[in-house]
């Protein structure tokens, strides 16, 4: 696999595993896309299992600094989505430490 893997080489590997056709693994992706973004503009939350959460988040108003002036600038309140990996695929990419 790919350090960045584009969506072309995702298809290609995931219909090479599920013994799918390219089209049908494209169909899927695309599908599962649909409903993420569904869910999480409908309820505010999609959970996909074993993977993580996308998750509509509100941002409140804030100070923040212009960085070439260091001058003070208000930065306006706005959603934003996040996505929080569960505690499976956390502990599968990095191991947790022991104590």
């Amino acid at each position: 696999m790919a350090a960045n893997m584009t969506k072309t080489q995702l298809v290609r590997y995931m219909a090479g595993e599920l013994e799918l056709t390219n089209l049908k693994a494209a169909t899927f992706l695309e599908s599962l896309t649909e409903v993420a973004v569904k869910e999480a503009k409908k309820n505010g939350v999609f959970v996909l299992p074993g993977f993580g959460r996308l998750k509509k988040v509100q941002r409140k108003a804030r100070t923040g600094r212009n960085p070439q002036t260091g001058a003070a600038i208000q930065i306006k309140a706005k959603t934003v989505a996040k996505f929080y990996l569960s505690k499976s695929m956390k502990e599968a990419i990095v191991a947790p430490k022991k104590k």
